[in-house]
This record gives structure tokens, sequence and C-alpha cells, in this order.
């Protein structure tokens, strides 16, 4: 399908471009920004991370401004309503234009392939339609706020091992079945006008030099209307990847574009009229959403609103899945006195993943703080760790006054919110040859010895009370996984403090031995007494009702890096069997952003999944705690019993740069079903604090006939006494005979309903051919080994069969449930082929 002509303005402008400014043009000029050229009036234009929050033209850790968090996508797609997640989308998009930003890096739709992928918290779902309606949901809010998406990571880059290497060894079916479906309906659905490459291969040829996918399927196929950029780093080539249809280079200086490429086009290894398409998409997608409007030099600035408070924490409660209960949630604050809030994560605000989506939040409150807050001071309560989960220590808080400096001469004076700094490239106004010295006081709340840490990416040394604590530059760390593989292992040195008496921490920086990554991290960690978990266990057993907030944290969760293991770090399963069983009313909080081990899920009167529920997670956790929120999350991807149980098991994450997708189709739910696993919560699990009828459904026709609909219309009824919402589920089980091998039954639509107690409403979904259809691989490639057999098959000379989607004819099953392991109702289809 070819594009719409660009408008008469875009037309005159790539007219009056030089080849040499044409191709500088296709590669950033620094790390956020495309290149203004003053001549035509054309501005620079700036892009920004992320998908759950907008944190401007700065690389994490180098300071700028507050920004908006919501949500991980796993908590959106727990949400499983996508009016909600347009409206997130859409206060992602103000943030983007806040700071000063028209490109937003989002959202992230790769499939939750294997439960320790270690951005799974940045994605959807285990199902691609989830994730499309998402994906497309989050598109169109963002875009209304005239900001480009760029939805990513195209494709098959479910995987951080090994990923800027890697190969994704993934057949035709899978990949258009499974893992090209959320990016195809961001783009049909949603309309999103940028699509980012993945760093993998695919197949064994890199996805920046793949004219079938950018072009046959993204733009031919699918219609897609807008620019592709490379993920930053991502390998790009000059020759290929032109006509391949990879737009924009990021980040700047050029690599393989820019001054490479023009010098390609005069040698002829280049066609211009390809570069003059890769300007021409980039410039009609800025005309589109007004960029060349801008001047290219607004000011970035931050927002802390009351109504963006307010979305972020509906959206928090929205994507809360209520686990188990026993009828002791909801908590009635008039009835309780004494509450223990136990656990690592109790006092601390775990509210994102790491790596590039991280942002410097406006506003935070711990769960702990959140239910003092909520709970009032006629309840006490009492709160104790138990256990230490830090992988890293925390980055010392600020404020942090840093003098950058070069020659020996202050360039600049700062001040960081914590002692932490990581530039992709030289901060901006400094040579690749820097120094930085920051000090801040840091007071401690108790007595005893305290871990001071330093992570660096370059040469650092820390100094505590006058005391050298760690010494980076007379002895390098030795590299790590720390700043997405670029910094060093953590070094540490112990000091005994006072509670309540101040100490100042310097840190001494300078960029020798880094490479393209500059930074530090100067972190400390208090050490827990031997008594922690008998602390906790005691606090426990003398409240009324113990909330235990366990889970992981960025640095176990983060791009860079996959999780190692299912199980929850340290010493946290002993503590919930602890608190468990010293009292009977525990409720088990789960803020972490993939499924983790649960052998004790029976055990609390509760479990509860917060996942990295955003700013606004503290205080939407207390509100649903005691009921005057809803938790209205549904599981958007299976929690297995084992992850052995997981069909990646024994593939994931790879090796030898190879990560074979073995399984097929029969990703998630669909292996767990069709293999007759047991596990512990299914995909569409959720509980809630009211009860629901699922009324039989009525089809619109008795039948189907392939390029019609059908719609499946039901009753739902709120029969409990409050206002709760449900997720009607509708999945198709194909016949019993089938051309290939298909999963027991899969996700083909679902309604979100909200209800008052009593009330009821009606619900319509329909399904088209793609409900019932299979991707045909067509055997182009069987006849043409045919031809050089001497004997041939008996239909020979039949016409050769295309690829393509298939509906097969035969008997079909609706089923509508509440999950993927409770259906309420089975109702048989005839599907029938067109004449």
């Amino acid at each position: 399908m070819p594009a719409p002509s660009p408008s008469a303005r875009v037309t005159e402008m790539v007219a009056g471009l030089s080849l040499e400014e044409k191709a500088a043009l296709t590669a950033g000029v620094d790390f956020w920004s495309t290149l203004a050229v003053p001549r035509v009036g054309l501005p620079r234009v700036r892009v920004t991370d992320g998908p759950n929050g907008a944190r401007g033209p700065w690389t994490r850790g180098e300071g700028g401004l507050g920004a908006v968090c919501v949500p991980c996508g796993t908590a959106l797609g727990a949400t499983w309503d996508p009016a909600l997640v347009e409206r997130v989308g859409a206060l992602l998009g103000t943030e983007a234009r806040r700071k000063a930003c028209r490109v937003l890096l989002a959202p992230t739709v790769n499939i939750h392939r294997s439960p320790l992928a270690g951005r799974n918290f940045e994605c959807y779902s285990e199902d691609p339609l989830l994730s499309g309606q998402a994906a497309a949901a989050l598109v169109r809010g963002a875009q209304s706020r005239d900001v480009a998406t760029t939805v990513k990571h195209l494709v098959a880059n479910e995987a951080e091992t090994e990923r800027t290497s890697m190969s994704s060894e993934v057949d035709a079916r899978t990949l258009r079945e499974i893992y090209l479906v959320p990016f195809e309906l961001a783009v049909t659905a949603g309309g999103s006008l940028g699509v980012m490459t993945s760093y993998n291969r695919l197949n064994g040829r890199w996805c920046t030099e793949d004219a079938d996918l950018l072009g046959g399927i993204l733009r031919d196929e699918w219609g897609f209307e807008g620019f592709v950029v490379t993920d930053w780093y991502g390998v790009t080539t000059t020759e290929v990847s032109p006509a391949a249809g990879v737009d924009l280079e990021m980040p700047g200086p050029a690599r393989a574009y820019g001054p490479a490429l023009a010098a390609a086009v005069d040698a002829g290894a280049v066609d211009e009229g390809d570069l003059d398409a890769q300007v021409t998409r980039m410039l009609s997608v800025f005309d589109r959403i007004g960029a060349l409007d801008d001047t290219g030099e607004e000011e970035p600035t931050e927002a802390d609103e009351p109504a963006d408070r307010a979305l972020a924490a509906e959206a928090a409660a929205a994507g809360t899945v209520l686990l188990t209960n026993d009828g002791t949630l909801p908590l009635d604050r008039t009835a309780l006195r004494r509450v223990a809030v136990v656990g690592p994560n109790a006092d601390r605000a775990v509210i994102m993943g790491g790596g590039s989506s991280h942002v410097a939040p406006a506003h935070l409150t711990t769960p702990l703080a959140a239910l003092r807050a909520h709970l009032g001071p006629d309840v006490e309560v009492t709160h104790e760790p138990g256990v230490d989960i830090t992988k890293a220590a925390v980055a010392v808080p600020g404020p942090v006054e840093a003098e950058l400096s070069t020659g020996g001469e202050v360039v600049r004076t700062e001040t960081w919110p914590t002692a932490q700094l990581v530039s992709f490239g030289p901060p901006d106004g400094l040579p690749a040859d820097f120094e930085v010295l920051a000090r801040t006081t840091y007071t401690p709340a108790r007595t005893g010895p305290h871990t001071f840490t330093l992570v660096q990416a370059g040469r650092a040394r820390v100094t505590v009370a006058g005391q050298v604590v760690v010494d980076g530059m007379a002895e390098p760390l030795p590299r790590g996984r720390s700043f997405m593989g670029f910094g060093s292992k953590e070094g540490s040195g112990t000091v005994d403090l006072v509670a309540g008496e101040p100490v100042e921490v310097v840190a001494e920086y300078t960029s020798e031995g880094a490479d393209g990554v500059f930074g530090l991290r100067v972190g400390v960690r208090a050490s827990l007494p031997d008594d922690a978990l008998d602390r906790a266990v005691a606090a426990a057993a003398g409240a009324e009702v113990a909330v235990v907030v366990v889970g992981t944290d960025d640095e176990w969760e983060s791009e860079g890096f996959d999780r190692r293991s299912m199980d929850l770090p340290g010493d946290q399963d002993e503590l919930v069997h602890r608190v468990a069983a010293a009292n009977p009313r525990t409720v088990v909080v789960l803020n972490a952003g993939a499924p983790v081990t649960m052998d004790w899920a029976d055990e609390p009167a509760a479990v509860v999944q917060a996942w990295f529920g955003g700013q606004e997670m503290g205080p939407a956790l207390a509100r649903v705690l005691t009921g005057d929120a809803e938790p209205g999350g549904r599981l958007p991807t299976t929690i297995p019993v084992r992850l052995e149980h997981n069909p990646t098991f024994g593939t994931f994450p790879g090796d030898h740069d190879v990560h074979r997708y073995g399984e097929g189709v029969f990703v998630g739910y669909r292996w767990y079903q069709s293999r007759h696993l047991p596990v512990r919560f299914p995909f569409g699990h959720g509980l809630s604090y009211t009860t629901f009828a699922v009324g039989a459904p009525t089809l619109s026709a008795p039948s189907f006939t392939a390029g019609s609909t059908v719609e499946v219309t039901v009753e739902v009824t709120n029969t409990g006494d409050r206002a709760g919402s449900e997720v009607v589920q509708l999945y198709v089980r194909p016949p019993a005979r089938t051309a290939v091998p298909r999963p027991a039954q899969e996700l083909r639509a679902w309604a979100k309903v909200h209800l008052g107690p009593g009330e009821s409403t009606t619900v319509t979904m329909a399904l088209g051919d793609r409900a019932f259809a299979w991707w045909d691989v067509g055997d182009a490639a069987r006849a043409e080994v045919h031809d050089r057999l001497p004997l041939r098959p008996p239909d020979d000379g039949a016409v050769v069969r295309p690829e393509g989607w298939r509906v097969d004819p035969g008997t079909y099953e609706l089923r509508l449930g509440r999950s993927a392991d409770a259906i309420d109702h089975r109702v048989a289809l005839a599907v029938e082929t067109a004449d």
C-alpha cells in the first residue's frame, strides 16, 4: 500500500535540501535530537523515553526534570481496559510535550515469552491480542497530543541476553500469529507514526536490513505511514538499511548514515531516491504532528498536577490483581487498632523497573507511608523490614551539589536528586575528558555499620566523613552489569555511623576508562540486625493484620539482563511462611513486574499483585486494601507453578547467539492448556470484592461464513453489595481436526464492565475472520522440491497455495468466562468457507 503523498510544504523542504543535509537528517545530532536546518525552516525535533513516563531529553541519572511515572506495561496490561490505557497515553503525550519533545519512545509490545525476560515489566502481556489492543490504545492517546509514538522493538526481542548479537529463530507462522500481532494492531488500530527496530537478528538477518519486514509487511501489508528508527546504537548498514526501510539512525553522531550515506549516494552504492524517501517519511510525520512549526528551542518543564496524580492512581488500582482472598480484604478501618507492615519493599517506593524507561517521579509515597496516612492516627502501624533484597545499595539521597569540570576549569554546577550520574556520551557541553566533584550530607536513621558502595563507568573515589571507603581510581573496579552492561561491579566499604548524626559524602569522578557511557552511582546500605526476621514475625504476631510487601526492584528486573530465577530474591519466601504462620490475617502484596514463584500462595489470607505501580502505587494500594478502590486487574500473563513448566524452559534465553523459539505458537496459556499443565494462577484470573453473574450468550447468526462477522452478546450482572468491575473473556477453541497443530483455545475478544450493586449491562463482542484463522506458510517451497523429484505427486499441476491467513471450516467452540480456566459458557459455532 503506497504511503500518502507528502504535503507541499514537505515536498518543497526536501527539494531545498542538499545531498549532505538530507543524509545528515537520517541520523541524530546527539542522543535525543534530530538535525535542524534553519535555512529551509526545519527545526530540531527531540525525542524522549519512554513507556512509563516521559523523562525528557536526558539520560537516566543526568538530572533533568521530574516526570509523572505511570504504572509499568504489565500493570497497564492487567487493567484489560483500552479506554483507560488511552487516557494514560494522552497523559504521556502531554508529558512529552511538557518536556519539549515530539516523539515518545513507546510503547514496548514484545511478548511475555518467558517469566525470566528482564524487560517483561515494560511489556503488556503473553497474549498478542491483549498486547496489541493495549498498545493501540496508548498510541491513540499519546498521538492525540501531537506526539509521535515509536512502537518497539520490531521484532522477536523477548530476551535481553546477548540482545545486540542474538538471532531469534522464529518460524513464519509463529511470527505472524504471535509476535507481529501487537505491532500490527499498534499500526492498523492505533495509527502509530513510528516504529523502532530491535537490536537482534531475525532468523539470521538484522532487522534493520530486512526489507521483507520493514517494507513488505510493515508498509505494504499494514499500510504504515510513519518513520522507522533504530534502537540506540543498533546495527545499521549504509548500503542496505536505507532501501530496507530504516529512516533514522539513533543516537548521533552518525555512524552508518550521515556523511557515510552521502558518500554512498555519491558513489552510486545507494539510490538517492531511497534517501529522499527516508527524509520525506520523517518530515511528513513531523509535519503531521506540528513539529515543523516549533522553534526546536522550547524549554522543557515539569508539572505535578492533581489530575495527573489521580489518573496514575486510578490506573494503579485498575491493574492491581487480587489473586486470593479468604474474606480478610477489604480491611475495615473502623475495626483496626494495630497493623504490622513488614517486608523489604514496605518502606521503599519500588515503582518501576530498570533501564531506559526509568524516570524521576515528581511525587513518591512508600506503601508504609501510604497506609499510615490512609488508616489515620487511630491505627498504630508498626514496621520491620525483616529481610534485605537490595542487589546494589540504594543511591545516597540528595540534594547533591556537583561541579562538572574539564581541564581543571569548572564548566557548570548541578544539583542532583541522588548521588548518581549516567550519561550516554559526555554530558551536554562537555568533551569526553571531564571530571566531577559531588558532595552531599547523609543522615543515618539507625546506629551501626553502614556500607557505602560505588558503581562506575570511568574512574571514581568515594569519601565518607573524610575517610576513603571505595577507591576506583587507584584500583579500577571490574566490569559488571550496571548501567545496562557498561558499568562496573559494585565496590564497597563500611563505616560505623550514629543515628541522627550527619556525615559528608564526597564523590570524585573522572571519565578516564569510560567506553561511551559515563557515570557513577554512590549507594548506601544500613545493615539489618541479626534478628531482623524474628522482629518482623513478632511485629506481625502482635498485630490484628499483617501486610507483607515483598517483590523485586530495578536491580532484579531491568533492561540489559534477564532474571536467572523466578524465585523471590533473598529470604522473602521464609518471611512469608513465618509471618503467615504467626498471623492468620496476613495479606501478601507482590511488588514485582513479572511472575514469581509462590509455593506459599495458600498460606496467607490474601495475596495481591501490585506490579510496579508507578508513582501513585502506594496510595492506590492503601485504597485497594481498605476497599476504597476496587482491585480491578486481571492477570495478563500466566503464573506457573514452576519455572520448569514454562514452554521456554531449556531454550531461554538461548546460547551461542541464538534464541530458538521452539515452542512455536504455544506461548503462555496456549502451552499450559494444550499440555494440560497445572498453573499457580491462570491467564485472565483476578478476584473482586463483589460477585458477578455472566449470562448465557446469544449469537447474531447460527453460523459464520469467512469474510463476515458474528456478534456475541451476553448479559453481566453485579450480584453483590458493592460496586466493582468484571472482565468477560471470549476464547475460541478450534475444531477437533485441524490442518496444523493449534492451541486448545485463544483469546479473541473481551469486555470490561463497571457495575454498581445489583446493576446489569449487556456487552457485545464481534468476531471476524482473524478470530478463527491461522497463518498458512503456503506450499511454494514444497512445490519447488517436487519439481526436482523423479516422481511427481498425484496433484502435480495444481496451483501453488500462497501464504496468508486461512480459515478452516468446521465446528468451533466459543467459550465465555472470567479467566482462561474459569469458563462459564460454551457455544458451538459452525464456520464455513466463502464460495
